[in-house]
C-alpha cells in the first residue's frame, strides 16, 4: 500500500511489475485463466478477476496485493503487471555462471526450498526424497533462467495507463511424483542410490485435483522457455555435490504441520532407473 500511494503521488506514469504467485489461484476444477475471466450469469456477462482460493497465509497475502494493485489501476489510473510465478527450479543463470562468486543462496529446507531443488539436494546427500502424500499435487514450474527473462519482457512491454494485467509465469506443469521420477533417474545415471520416502501430507491441500493453467502472454512477447530435461537435472546434482558438505541435514525433514499431530514416514523403494513407471508406492 505504501508503494502504491508513493507511485500515485510521485510517478503515476511508472509501471509497477509485481512478482506474484500461481498459488493465488489454488486448484480450481476449471482452467485457470491469466488473471481475468469472462463470466455469464443469469443472462448477463462481465469480465472479472479470476476467483482466488489460496492454500496458505503467504499466498493469501499475495491475493491482497493483487486486489490492491488492481484497485489502484482501476481507480487511480496506475499501470501494473502482476507476474504470477510458478515454482522455480535450477541453480544458475547465464550471468551467475560467469563466476563462482556470483552463485546465489540455494534453499532446500521445507519452508523456502522448492520441490525439485529439495529433491536434488536429498539425492546427493543420500536422504530419501520427501514426497508428501500421494505426490499427485500438480503445479506450474519454470527454470530460474526464465524467471528474470519474464521480468525483462514485462518491463520492455509495459501495461497501458489504467491497465492491470496478469501474466501466468511458468512454462511446464508437473506433479511432485513426476519430479521425483526425474531425480531418481538422474541419480541412478550418476551413481547415487536414490530412494523415496512418502510422508502423510503435512499440508492442507488437495492431492488429487484438476490443474490446467493458461500461460500464453509471455510466450506471445517472445519468451523462449528452457524445458526441464535430463541435462538440467544432472547439472544441478553435479553442482550440489561440490557443496554437499554445507548441507544442514536437520533442516530437510518436514516439521511444519498444518494440522496438529505427528507425520510419520514410510520408506518405499525407488523406481528402476530404466523404467518410466511411477515412483514405487503409487
Amino acid at each position: 500500500m505504501n508503494l502504491l500511494f508513493s507511485l500515485r503521488e510521485h510517478v503515476p506514469d511508472c509501471q509497477l511489475v509485481k512478482l506474484g504467485t500461481m498459488g493465488e489461484y489454488g486448484t480450481p476444477n476449471v482452467d485457470i485463466e491469466e488473471g481475468w475471466i469472462d463470466i455469464e450469469h443469469k443472462g448477463r456477462r462481465d469480465t472479472m478477476l479470476f476467483p482466488k482460493r489460496p492454500g496458505s497465509l503467504y499466498h493469501l497475502s499475495k491475493v491482497h496485493d493483487s486486489h490492491n494493485v488492481e484497485f489502484a489501476c482501476r481507480v487511480w489510473g496506475l499501470r501494473a503487471t502482476d507476474l504470477n510465478q510458478g515454482v522455480v527450479y535450477g541453480l544458475l543463470t547465464d550471468e551467475t555462471a560467469l563466476d563462482e562468486r556470483l552463485i546465489t543462496r540455494f534453499d532446500y529446507d521445507e519452508v523456502f526450498g522448492t520441490a525439485l531443488n529439495r529433491f536434488c539436494v536429498q539425492a546427493v546427500i543420500g536422504h530419501p526424497l520427501t514426497v508428501y502424500g500421494s505426490g499427485t499435487q500438480t503445479r506450474g514450474f519454470l527454470n530460474i533462467r526464465d524467471t528474470m527473462r519474464c521480468v525483462e519482457l514485462a518491463l520492455l512491454n509495459p501495461a497501458a495507463l489504467g491497465e492491470y494485467r496478469v501474466f501466468n509465469q511458468f512454462t511446464e506443469q508437473f506433479s511432485i511424483r513426476e519430479l521425483a521420477e526425474h531425480v531418481c533417474r538422474a541419480g541412478a545415471r550418476l551413481g547415487y542410490d536414490v530412494r523415496v520416502r512418502e510422508y502423510p501430507n503435512p499440508r492442507v491441500e488437495a492431492e488429487h485435483h484438476y490443474y490446467n493453467a493458461i500461460h500464453t502472454r509471455l510466450l506471445d512477447l517472445g519468451l523462449q522457455p528452457h524445458r526441464l530435461d535430463d541435462e538440467l537435472v544432472d547439472s544441478v546434482l553435479g553442482l550440489i555435490a561440490r557443496y554437499a558438505d554445507r548441507v544442514i541435514d536437520r533442516e530437510i525433514e518436514p516439521k511444519t504441520l498444518w494440522r496438529t499431530g505427528e507425520a510419520p514416514s514410510v520408506e518405499v523403494e525407488a523406481p528402476d532407473a530404466d523404467e518410466d513407471a511411477a515412483v514405487a508406492g503409487a
